[in-house]
């Protein structure tokens, strides 16, 4: 006998940023890692806030993403501060 209530409540794991596929967008949930959030919360990477993946350099980083609603900005990421910023 197959239980799918086990199949269904595995826990889901957490995304970042660096997980978006290109044009995809998300919700910023938080920030990660406690020395690099005051830079990025600079740079407008507010919990919050929407941001969308534009692109991706040819060999995987930097990352380009539109940061508000209305594209308020874009900003460039290294794939390792892109990271820490976790999306809900």
């Amino acid at each position: 006998m197959s239980d799918r209530s086990t199949l269904t409540s595995a826990p889901t794991t957490r995304r970042s940023v660096k997980d978006l596929k290109l044009g995809e967008s998300a919700t910023i949930c938080c920030l990660e890692d406690p020395e690099m959030a005051l830079k990025l919360l600079e740079m407008g990477c507010i919990p919050g806030t929407q941001v969308r993946l534009n692109s991706r350099a040819p060999l995987g980083c930097p990352i380009t993403l539109v940061v508000g609603e209305q594209g308020d900005y874009t900003l460039s990421l290294r794939v390792s501060e892109a990271a820490t910023i976790m999306l809900k």
